[in-house]
C-alpha cells in the first residue's frame, strides 16, 4: 500500500509533465511536416519540367522523372563552378579557424594571466558587431591595398574575412568545452614531463572533437550560406560562391525560363549542408551538451 502511494504521485507529475510539453510537440511536429513539405516541392520541381511546374503538376510527373536536369544544371548553368568556390572558401576556412580558435580557447580557459577576461569580453563584443557596420571600412582597406579585382588574391580576402569575422564565436564556443573538460588527464601528462603544447595537441585536442566537430559543422553552414561579403568582395564570375551564383540564375531566369534546371541546382547547392548534418548529427547534439555539462 505505501509502495502505491509513493508511486501515485510520482506518476501523475510525469503524466502533468508530458501533458504540459503537447503544444510544444504539437508546434515542432508542425514546423517538421511544413519543412519536409516544401524541401519535397523543391525536389519534386526539379526531377519536373518547367511546364510541368506552371501546370501545378509537380509530384505527379507524367512526362517522368527529369534527371538530366542535374546534368544540365551542373554544366550549362555554371554549378560546378560555384559549388567548387564555395566548397573552397568552406573547408579552407573551417580548418583554419580550428587551428588558430582551438590552442586560443585552451589557453584562454586554463591558464590565468593578465588580460584573460579583457580577452574574453572583446570576443564576446566582437560576435555581436553586424557585418554591415564593418564592411565598407573593411572595403576601403582592401582597395589601398590593391586587392580588388586581383584574381586569385580575392579569393585569398575572401578565405581571411570568413576566418576573421567567426573567430569571435569559434573561441567562444571552444573555450566554455575546454573550460568543462577534466584536468585530470593534464596534470597527470605534467607528471609525465610532457609540455603544455604536447599535452593539447595529443591530449585535450582529440578529447575536444565532439566540440571541434560541431563549431566546424556551424561555420561550414555559415561560410556555405553566406552572402553579403561575397557579393561585394568576389565580384568576378569565376569567384562567386553559391549564395551570389544562385541569386544572379535566380535573375537569369526571367530570360532563361529553366525552372527546372534552377529547382535542380537549389537541390545541388543544398545538398552538402544536408548531409553533413545528416551524417553527424550525434557528435553536434555530443557537442552542444557536453558544453554545458562540467568534465
Amino acid at each position: 500500500m505505501s509502495n502505491k502511494k509513493h508511486n501515485g504521485p510520482r506518476l501523475s507529475g510525469e503524466m502533468t509533465k508530458q501533458v504540459k510539453l503537447i503544444p510544444g510537440y504539437i508546434l515542432i511536429g508542425i514546423w517538421v511536416l511544413f519543412t519536409f513539405v516544401l524541401l519535397g516541392w523543391v525536389v519534386c520541381a526539379s526531377l519536373s519540367t518547367t511546364k510541368e511546374i506552371f501546370k501545378g503538376e509537380v509530384g505527379s510527373f507524367p512526362s517522368g522523372l527529369h534527371f538530366e536536369n542535374y546534368g544540365k544544371a551542373w554544366s550549362s548553368q555554371n554549378v560546378s563552378q560555384i559549388f567548387m568556390n564555395s566548397l573552397v572558401y568552406s573547408i579552407v576556412s573551417c580548418a583554419l579557424l580550428i587551428v588558430i580558435c582551438a590552442p586560443c580557447a585552451y589557453v584562454l580557459s586554463r591558464f590565468k594571466f593578465i588580460g584573460n577576461k579583457s580577452i574574453q569580453s572583446g570576443f564576446v563584443a566582437a560576435m555581436g558587431v553586424p557585418v554591415a557596420m564593418i564592411v565598407l571600412p573593411l572595403f576601403c582597406l582592401i582597395a589601398q591595398m590593391n586587392l580588388v579585382d586581383n584574381g586569385i588574391k580575392n579569393r585569398l580576402v575572401l578565405i581571411f574575412l570568413y576566418i576573421g569575422i567567426n573567430v569571435p564565436y569559434t573561441t567562444i564556443f571552444l573555450l566554455n568545452f575546454f573550460a568543462n573538460l577534466s584536468k585530470s588527464f593534464e596534470e597527470a601528462a605534467e607528471i609525465d614531463g610532457c609540455p603544455p603544447m604536447r599535452i593539447f595537441w595529443k591530449i585535450m585536442f582529440p578529447m575536444a572533437q565532439p566540440g571541434i566537430i560541431t563549431v566546424t559543422i556551424f561555420n561550414f553552414i555559415n561560410v556555405w550560406n553566406e552572402y553579403f561579403l561575397s557579393l561585394i568582395f568576389a565580384n568576378h564570375d569565376a569567384l562567386r560562391p553559391v549564395a551570389v551564383g544562385l541569386y544572379s540564375m535566380i535573375s537569369s531566369m526571367k530570360y532563361t525560363g529553366d525552372w527546372s534546371g534552377m529547382f535542380a541546382a537549389v537541390v545541388i547547392v543544398f545538398l552538402p549542408t544536408f548531409i553533413l548534418y545528416i551524417t553527424l548529427s550525434e557528435k553536434i547534439i555530443a557537442g552542444v551538451t557536453a558544453g554545458g555539462v562540467k568534465g
